[in-house]
């Protein structure tokens, strides 16, 4: 059993053929997706030069992906980060970015922690995986960034916040059990 503890890797040789040092055969830049979206870290270098080339390789999976029309970032998004490498705010997108991944995970952990405390739909066949599926979603989108940001701030709105989700699963479950009769 592979090591998790430690990343996957993956050595390019100069024919641009991508090899799994773990199971000792080619890979593809899909299966290497594969490998992240199920929670592996991944290091991907050049076998001649010792260059990490893992940037790059996962830049051209999000753009194959984009190119197929499976379109995560919005256009303006992706203009601004075009602009971000010719202007000074390169320095802080980097971080911008991270500390928003990170704020988006924590918000999806506090909605599914809430879901099971107050919910009794989360006894349901199946809730478990949802939930893990939502993880390695939140870690897919999140490119790894998760542990370099800014702390989160606390602030009062976290409660508010608590309280509206709670009114909206109650009318969802009201809508559901509306459904059942």
């Amino acid at each position: 059993m592979a090591e998790t503890g430690k990343p996957l890797l993956i050595k390019r040789y100069a024919s641009r053929r991508l090899y799994n040092t773990e199971t000792s055969d080619y890979v593809t830049l899909e299966d290497i997706a594969v490998f992240i979206r199920e929670g592996r870290e991944v290091q991907i270098v050049d076998l001649k030069s010792g260059d990490d080339l893992t940037r790059q390789y996962l830049l051209q999976i999000i753009a194959e992906h984009e190119s197929k029309g499976e379109s995560v970032l919005p256009v303006n998004v992706l203009t601004d980060l075009v602009r971000s490498y010719t202007s000074q705010a390169s320095s802080v997108v980097p971080q911008f970015l991270a500390a928003s991944f990170e704020m988006l995970q924590q918000g999806q952990s506090k909605i599914f922690d809430n879901m099971t405390k107050i919910n009794p739909m989360a006894k349901m066949p199946g809730f478990e995986a949802m939930q893990a599926q939502q993880a390695a979603f939140l870690k897919a989108i999140s490119g790894g960034m998760m542990g370099t940001s800014a702390p989160a701030k606390d602030d009062d709105d976290g409660d508010s916040e608590i309280d509206a989700i709670r009114r909206q699963l109650n009318e969802l479950q009201s809508k559901l059990s509306r459904m059942g009769k």
